[in-house]
């Protein structure tokens, strides 16, 4: 690898880093201040990282930490990771169905964290990494109705949105049906993040617990954020 590669590389983690500690987000013109670049290499650097789901772009112009780092783990993330493993444990429990956190990138939901119920004898195996639209499925209808209201909102948005939870039945796999809730995080320090909590399983689950549970367990993590 040339010497010039491992300059590029060096940058970009050591941008990586510098946006991780900035949980509110930072705009490209601060890093390349902060890391002594010019603004054209900071943009391609960024630009790098953005096309890897490493970082993400708001709309006003801050970076902020991506699916792809969450996944890795990133420092921005860390606290998540560690409080919802128990949260999604309690509500595989308590709904006997397989829980799951989701993330929203882009146009797209990403299954990010996992948990199976330990004494049923069938569980859907939702395989993590795992893709879908985010106009389709509880999880991302979820976490659309979380955003500001928008003409072209669906009807399962809209009840989402009335309710503080999201049903659906076969959208994303033929007689699975599908339970979620927003996890707002507008005052955890997880700028630009996105994600939603609920449970899937097979014709057999108990919507009314399952509806009662999800939007439960949503607060939990919350709280546990705070």
């Amino acid at each position: 690898m040339s010497t010039g590669k491992l300059q590029t590389l060096e940058r970009g983690i050591a941008l990586l880093r510098l946006v991780s500690q900035s949980p509110e987000g930072i705009r490209i013109n601060e890093l390349a201040t902060q890391l002594e670049l010019n603004r054209p290499t900071a943009y391609r650097i960024v630009a790098t990282l953005v096309d890897q789901t490493m970082v993400r772009r708001l709309d006003d112009g801050r970076i902020v930490m991506g699916v792809g780092a969450y996944q890795l783990g990133a420092r921005s993330s860390d606290s998540i990771q560690l409080l919802a493993r128990p949260v999604l444990e309690t509500l595989a429990e308590e709904t006997g169905s397989t829980s799951f956190l989701s993330m929203a990138e882009g146009d797209t939901c990403v299954v990010v964290m996992t948990a199976e119920p330990r004494e049923t004898a069938f569980n859907i195996h939702y395989k993590l990494g795992t893709r879908h639209p985010i106009t389709r499925g509880a999880a991302g209808i979820a976490i659309l109705a979380s955003r500001p209201e928008q003409p072209q909102d669906s009807e399962d948005i809209r009840f989402a949105r009335a309710n503080g939870y999201s049903v659906t039945k076969g959208q994303l796999h033929k007689g699975a049906v599908g339970v979620s809730s927003a996890v707002r995080l507008k005052d955890a320090g997880l700028t630009g993040l996105e994600f939603s909590i609920g449970v899937v399983a097979l014709e057999a689950l108990d919507i009314k617990l399952a509806s009662k549970a999800v939007p439960a367990a949503a607060e939990n993590l919350v709280k546990a954020l705070s």
